[in-house]
């Protein structure tokens, strides 16, 4: 029995996945076109999709945002867990990115569930700010420039209700981290975002060593 946190390594993740993870055939597709893609490590690892599609439905969500969309696998994830009436706010800046992502949402019958906002993310946030949307949202998942990670966080926190959930990804940075002596501009943005959150009395915390670290935070 081990106190800590077990690695994995390729043989036990492969046995982990073959055992836990249900993956659509939808989401298969996806996630193969998206591997053969130059930015292919943007991607999140199925597990923490259907990791993610749990939490909507725990929390009873309908009302989601999502800050970095990529070729919309996290997307698609948490739009076939919501009601019929769930709504998802996406927001990229990539038309080329999110092109693909739109194909896979028509296919699978959730189109209609996501409302795609192609500009900066902290514009879309403000506007929904702007036009009365504080505390609506049930769930927001942040995935995006890791230098706005800081904004991107105290945004939703506003617009997520007492009781609803953030899930921030990227948090273990592979490692990096934990290294005092890689000091790039991402990895810097990162260490200073988990040292906020850790003292952020405004929720409750558990971060989660799932692909590459989800941070989860229950606005109190």
């Amino acid at each position: 029995m081990t106190k800590k946190t077990l690695g994995l390594d390729n043989q036990l993740y492969d046995y982990f996945v073959s055992v836990s993870v249900r993956q659509p055939d939808i989401l298969r597709r996806l996630r193969e076109e998206t591997a053969n893609h130059p930015s292919s490590g943007m991607q999140i690892s199925p597990e923490q999709g259907q990791f993610m599609a749990l939490l909507v439905q725990l929390i009873g969500a309908k009302k989601t945002l999502e800050i970095g969309v990529f070729t919309g696998y996290s997307s698609l994830s948490v739009a076939l867990a919501l009601p019929p009436d769930g709504k998802i706010i996406a927001c990229d800046v990539s038309e080329e990115y999110t092109n693909i992502a739109r194909r896979y949402w028509q296919e699978a019958g959730v189109a209609e569930k996501i409302d795609l906002r192609i500009a900066p993310a902290l514009d879309t946030l403000d506007q929904l700010l702007a036009t009365g949307e504080q505390e609506s949202f049930d769930f927001a998942f942040i995935d995006a420039d890791k230098g706005n990670y800081q904004e991107y966080y105290e945004r939703c926190l506003q617009l997520i209700r007492p009781g609803g959930l953030i899930a921030v990804d990227n948090v273990l940075w592979s490692g990096r981290v934990a290294d005092r002596q890689v000091q790039d501009q991402s990895t810097l943005a990162i260490r200073k975002f988990n040292e906020k959150l850790f003292s952020d009395e405004r929720v409750t915390i558990s971060m989660v060593p799932i692909a590459d670290g989800l941070s989860l935070a229950l606005k109190r």
